[in-house]
């Protein structure tokens, strides 16, 4: 009989999501909790397991779709009566059912699931629209290998990062490689090929990009424009910056500060063996400042409750650290921050980038924070005027570290120079303790060892 499994909410009330890309199709034998397809939500791009051991009988949305919470999503033939997936909630004793990423029940079966042949061909138009011609350099595959009867691409999840990261479709890969697991390699193979271009992920190139898709170029404009559809984390990002500006009445202030000390202080921790695993920068120095320096400046860690006509106060540190990354701009969540040692930051620092670069920062992660911090200076940016995240007071925009020549003991000296950029809440914090937590942190940069007189 056929069961039906509808979009489950998958957090913090989200109400909708795209499906980024299938990884079964129609006629596919597939066990429970075995991963159906990768979703993008307006914070996250999360992977949803099966409810059912059946055979994939209908899909209800093509990738690049986006259906809202509660939408049917995905059919399956399996044996007993027509059912939809249970609800989230189960009576003790009944077997649990997935209806998040990373929930699911005991698998009852093992063994890999079996894969139909597929024709990608003229016999199959949808498959053309969404394998081929969204592929940019597709001009070069031949068609005969395309019009082969394949299996629908095998590879793991990096690889098909890599290759959505150099604008590569898997099919087309495939193609080539024929029936076996595609590799990294494969992809690499047939980027070079074909002469397609993309981030590397090793942090040491420079990002290029690969032709626009022929699907989203301006009809009969010879690709001149290219047209982007907004979704997901841009489309949210755009209506939290839009809410955010237009809501709060929004004040930057700014102050250069001499980091010498700070970075005299960086230098030597990296030179200590003992701590060479924690790579500790000189953002994990200036969010342990920022920690300290809220203490005493209450209004930047607040939020404003229009509903309840009251200011809440937060008496913890739930840190944002923003994070640009190929999908859009992120801000993942250090909590508690104000606990944690300088070690511990640098350490919750890194694990966030790192998650956040991979795609599988979970909504969780982004929900909430009372307090941000954005790095500009990474790109080799001084200064700017950062939007605050709606429900935060405070955001500080953290300059590129310069040489440059400063008066320092009544002469002039090279010194390390930041300028840090703090937006707050006109609403909530007045000039002078806006001003007051900028020179705490400028403090504790100039001269680490102020961080003592500060709690």
């Amino acid at each position: 009989m056929i069961a039906e499994f509808r979009l489950p909410d998958l957090g913090e009330g989200l109400t909708e999501a795209e499906v980024v890309s299938w990884l079964v199709a129609p006629g596919d034998s597939v066990a429970l909790n075995q991963t159906l397809a990768e979703v993008e939500t307006a914070k996250a791009i999360v992977e949803l397991p099966s409810p059912y051991e059946g055979i994939v009988s209908t899909l209800h949305a093509e990738a690049g779709q986006t259906i809202a919470v509660g939408a049917p999503l995905i059919a399956f033939d399996v044996a007993g009566e027509e059912q939809t997936a249970p609800s989230p909630s189960s009576e003790p004793g009944e077997k649990a059912e997935p209806n998040l990423v990373g929930y699911g029940a005991a698998p009852t079966s093992s063994g890999r699931p079996a894969r139909r042949a597929r024709r990608i061909g003229a016999s199959t138009p949808a498959a053309i629209d969404t394998a081929v011609l969204e592929a940019a350099p597709h001009d070069a595959a031949p068609s005969a290998a395309v019009d082969a009867v394949i299996e629908r691409p095998r590879s793991t999840p990096p690889v098909r990062a890599h290759a959505k990261r150099l604008g590569i479709d898997l099919v087309l890969v495939a193609a080539e490689v024929g029936d076996r697991v595609i590799t990294r390699n494969d992809v690499d193979a047939y980027a070079e090929r074909v002469g397609a271009h993309g981030r590397t992920g090793d942090g040491g190139a420079s990002p290029s990009y690969a032709a626009p898709p022929a699907s989203l170029a301006a009809p009969g404009d010879d690709a001149r424009e290219t047209r982007i559809p907004i979704r997901g984390v841009r489309r949210h990002t755009a209506a939290a910056m839009v809410q955010s500006a237009f809501t709060a009445p929004h004040v930057t202030v700014f102050h250069t500060v001499d980091v010498t000390a700070a970075m005299e202080l960086v230098s030597s921790l990296r030179d200590d063996r003992s701590l060479s695993a924690h790579r500790i920068g000189p953002l994990a120095v200036v969010a342990k400042a920022v920690c300290l320096a809220l203490g005493r400046a209450p209004g930047l860690n607040s939020r404003w409750d229009e509903a309840a006509g009251e200011i809440v106060q937060h008496n913890y540190v739930d840190l944002g650290i923003a994070a640009a990354t190929e999908r859009g701009l992120i801000v993942p969540i250090i909590r508690d921050a104000e606990r944690l040692t300088l070690i511990e930051l640098a350490d919750a620092v890194r694990s966030l980038a790192e998650v956040a670069r991979s795609g599988k920062t979970s909504p969780a992660e982004l929900a909430g924070g009372t307090f941000s911090i954005s790095n500009i200076g990474v790109f080799g940016v001084d200064a700017g005027t950062p939007i605050l995240p709606p429900g935060q007071s405070g955001i500080l925009a953290v300059g590129a570290v310069r040489r440059q020549p400063w008066e320092h003991r009544g002469e002039i000296a090279l010194r390390e120079l930041m300028t840090l950029s703090l937006s707050f809440d006109h609403r909530i914090v007045d000039g002078a303790e806006g001003a007051r937590f900028l020179k705490d942190v400028a403090d504790v940069l100039e001269e680490p060892g102020r961080a003592m007189l500060l709690r």
